[in-house]
């Protein structure tokens, strides 16, 4: 059974970005692990953290990220995932990026996150031995998806298994925005036909009750807006449908290409 592993750099970001990939492999039979970076819950937050759960309604006194981690739960279970792994490391907002500005800046030279994630995921990774890696692409530059992307090298996994999504609703609200420098230069598009999946990607997006609010303007909107623009992904590759566009340098594995997009 082949496997692949998702990482998402917050609890969301793969549902919202690649929710259709995830559930057309696992319909395909492939084992599904689902890791994301930063989940842990900081006790009495303050200032501009504190802020980033209160302009959500939630009151101070709750634990936003029990709350966000049980959203995950619901997503992962609805999308029978095989493996959820949460690394339990403190997102940008508690490690002194005291403003919504701040979060999209270069990562800060006193941020020493980075040792931490690999830590966190080396072993895991030599564990799964994923056939596959989907990862983010960085688009909107938020600090935590950068530090991401930029400590994929450190993890062995900068070769022929990575596949980089779209990181959304970034891509929705920029369509101009490019992938962080970092990536290799000869990545090429691999177009996935979602269609079938969409439906299940809508409701599993629906899963992060506390975000969508903020993302999409409610849950109502969820399906709307990703379908118009899953359709306009397919229709800037040429093809008809709704897509989610994935980048992948030359040398992925044929039959992976083959299992995604049945070229």
């Amino acid at each position: 059974m082949s496997t692949a592993l998702f990482l998402s750099p917050h609890l969301d970001d793969v549902a919202f970005s690649c929710g259709g990939t995830l559930a057309r492999l696992k319909a395909r039979g492939w084992k599904v692990a689902l890791v994301t970076v930063f989940t842990r819950s900081v006790p009495q937050p303050t200032g501009f953290a504190l802020a980033c759960q209160t302009d959500k309604g939630i009151h101070p006194e709750v634990d936003y990220m029990a709350m966000r981690r049980e959203e995950d739960r619901d997503f992962a279970a609805l999308m029978e995932v095989d493996s959820l792994v949460w690394a339990d490391l403190p997102e940008a907002p508690h490690r002194g990026y005291d403003s919504a500005a701040a979060l999209f800046t270069p990562p800060r030279e006193d941020d020493r996150i980075g040792a931490a994630v690999v830590e966190r995921l080396a072993p895991l990774m030599n564990e799964l031995r994923p056939d596959l890696v989907l990862a983010p692409q960085a688009l909107g530059s938020h600090v935590d998806h950068v530090q991401v992307v930029r400590l994929l090298p450190s993890l062995g996994a900068w070769d022929s298994r990575v596949l980089w999504y779209r990181d959304t609703p970034y891509a929705v609200r920029q369509p101009e925005a490019r992938p962080d420098p970092t990536l290799p230069g000869d990545l090429r598009p691999v177009v996935v036909d979602v269609s079938a999946e969409l439906r299940r990607k809508v409701v599993g997006c629906t899963c992060y009750r506390t975000q969508v609010g903020f993302q999409f303007g409610g849950a109502q909107a969820v399906g709307p807006t990703l379908a118009a623009f899953h359709q306009r992904e397919a229709a800037a590759h040429g093809r008809t449908g709704h897509a989610e566009v994935l980048l992948a340098g030359a040398g992925l594995d044929p039959a992976l290409r083959e299992a995604l997009t049945d070229e």
